[in-house]
């Protein structure tokens, strides 16, 4: 013991394995672990030497003894996680191989495919001809993961694929430093959190948890060596550089913390002291890491390469973010609030350039049915009947060429989705994990005199009745205005005014079954007051415009809305807020005429809504 308490203290330290086989344990734990209490590593390296390397080989059959040692177990995964290094041993255990030309090349492809841009990939090219590429993807442990970690964790499997070592980072101290998003008394819960969510992902697609390694950020991040880079780092790195390299990344507030400005230097490091040649991440980090290579090199250490993935819309058109309830779902959703979430999403008839569900499609559920099974919708013969495609590309072909409808999209990846998610879910059922969620997110409840939150802005908050034009009468002081006497369930006949008289004649509306909306703040039209407005389509130039029809059978003052939009109405809209202009957005009609919300059909219970002719035009 005296000997490899000596053997610790001294300077030059390259007989330390040797020494370190002939002591005892515990004690000699005991020793390495005040030696490590200082510093990262056995030497004042600062990565793995082959010095750690050869006594992690020999305290590795007592490993389970770390728990009263927490610098050897935070020494033991950091070494853990560079094995593969240009110090340390290969994760893989079987003697490398150097690819043919043909590997190479196949390897790269799968490196590469569904980026949206690499930097550096000459580096990439020059690395795998002597070795396994390694990679590291990190995560802050901040709000929960939802399913757009599917689109990283699918191209994961494709490094692995490749043949490289992957690392993945679970960043605590990140989530800290944005704008305390992870509170710190919630740091450990959050990432334990992150680490149960993360695997049970990975799993649900298929990837083998023993080829990857998992590194908490505080496990190295608050050690010596990392501390003083951060503080030369700090001597280097300007404060337009640090606000700008943030930008996409950490949230943008008028008084910025100092900690949002030490983010992106943390992660730039993060590539050293995890020992890879390269990081992977969505391309809103691009900032963060031209930052990185610029200020690596500038404390000595070599640039890496970069990889990124696209970032894919949200269900509402936007970015998908943990903190927009309405752009995500959660790994967790179970599959009646999945199939809700999709039904309300934002997915235009032929756009496929904002279009959330197809890229999730692309970067995820292809990827994840690989080449023995086609991306399968399920329809009614009078809808066209079944359809399946092989890629990506033929997908989003036929829906921009309006073959395949929002509905039917929407329905299929709601099926795709609830499939990925379903190991997740009953991994997640256990009361262990129950537990650990409700402890990394607990519910904060709203103080007693908290406003009452903004509601949701959607087709429920319209009060569309179904209409029964009475009496047709022109104005008697606007020559393109019609005033009708429309019954809509109540004791009086509403007076209406319509901009129809050049469309459609008084005989046509006369009788007529109409969609009404029944709770606009009435507006005087030339002096006579207007109770309500007929929903109508038209062109784009509004050459030509078509009065809604309802299905026969339905009764005035009936309810027209979807099936998944039964709210009560405003009694009346504020038309400050502009709410029926929000919906009117995405009502159209299809190319079967029917009036639809969100790709969903407003109906009563005697039918669909419908138009004439017109195939895309918008209602209002």
């Amino acid at each position: 013991m005296i000997r490899y308490a000596s053997c610790l203290k001294a300077t030059r330290m390259v007989t330390m394995a040797t020494e370190f086989a002939s002591c005892s344990f515990p004690g000699s734990l005991s020793l390495l672990n005040t030696h490590l209490s200082s510093r990262s590593y056995i030497t004042n390296s600062p990565g793995p030497s082959r010095e750690d390397y050869d006594v992690m080989s020999r305290v590795t059959p007592h490993v389970t003894q770390f728990g009263g040692f927490p610098h050897v177990a935070r020494w033991y995964r950091n070494v853990s996680s560079s094995s593969g290094g240009d110090n340390g041993p290969s994760v893989s255990s079987s003697p490398w191989q150097p690819p043919t030309p043909e590997e190479l090349q196949q390897r790269k492809t799968l490196i590469t495919r569904n980026l949206q841009e690499v930097v550096g990939l000459e580096r990439v090219e020059e690395v795998m001809k002597s070795r396994d590429l390694k990679i590291y993807w990190g995560t802050a442990t901040t709000g929960k993961p939802h399913i757009a970690y599917f689109v990283p964790m699918t191209k994961i499997a494709d490094f692995l694929k490749a043949g490289c070592e992957v690392t993945i980072l679970f960043a605590d101290l990140h989530g800290y430093l944005d704008n305390m998003k992870a509170p710190w008394e919630l740091l450990q819960l959050r990432a334990k959190y992150y680490e149960a969510v993360i695997k049970a992902m990975l799993k649900s697609i298929g990837v083998p948890l023993d080829k990857l390694r998992f590194v908490k950020g505080t496990d190295y991040q608050l050690s010596r060596e990392y501390t003083l880079d951060v503080y030369k780092l700090s001597s280097l790195v300007t404060d337009h550089d640090a606000r700008k390299a943030g930008a996409e990344v950490v949230k943008q507030v008028a008084h910025p913390l100092l900690s949002g400005l030490l983010y992106p230097g943390l992660q730039a490091l993060d590539e050293e002291y995890l020992g890879v040649d390269a990081q992977f991440g969505g391309v809103d980090q691009r900032k963060i890491f031209m930052f990185a290579e610029k200020y690596l090199p500038a404390l000595g250490y070599k640039k890496r390469t970069h990889l990124m993935n696209p970032m894919i819309p949200g269900l509402t058109g936007d970015k998908m973010s943990s903190s927009d309830v309405d752009s995500k779902i959660d790994l967790v959703d179970p599959p009646n609030v999945v199939k809700k979430k999709i039904k309300k999403a934002f997915c235009e008839p032929g756009n496929v350039t904002e279009n959330g569900l197809l890229s999730f499609t692309r970067y995820v559920i292809f990827p994840f049915l690989g080449e023995e099974r086609q991306f399968e919708i399920k329809r009614q013969p009078q809808h066209g009947g079944d359809v399946s495609f092989k890629d990506a590309d033929a997908l989003e072909e036929a829906f921009k060429n309006q073959m395949v409808y929002p509905l039917d999209l929407k329905n299929a990846v709601s099926d795709y989705i609830n499939e990925l998610l379903a190991p997740i879910l009953k991994e997640f059922s256990t009361p262990e994990l129950r537990k650990l969620s409700s402890q990394a997110y607990p519910v904060v409840k709203a103080p007693k005199n908290a406003p009452a939150p903004e509601q949701e802005v959607d087709v429920s908050r319209v009060d569309i009745r179904v209409g029964k034009i009475l009496e047709v009468l022109p104005h008697p002081d606007a020559d393109s205005l019609f005033v009708e006497k429309i019954d809509v369930g109540e004791a009086e006949p509403r007076t209406v005014i319509s901009g129809l008289r050049k469309y459609v004649t008084a005989e046509e509306l006369q009788g007529a079954l109409v969609a009404v909306v029944c709770n606009l703040k009435p507006a005087n039209m030339r002096g006579i007051k207007s109770q309500g407005m007929l929903l109508c389509s038209s062109n784009k130039d509004n050459t030509v415009v078509e009065v809604l029809k309802v299905a026969e059978g339905s009764k005035p003052g009936e309810r027209i809305t979807t099936e998944d939009h039964t709210n009560p109405p405003d009694t009346q809209l504020n038309p400050k807020k502009k709410i029926f202009e929000k919906v009117q957005v995405d009502l159209t009609t299809t190319p079967s005429l029917e009036v639809t919300y969100k790709g969903l059909s407003l109906k009563t219970s005697s039918g669909t809504l419908t138009t004439k002719s017109l195939v895309g035009a918008a209602v209002r």
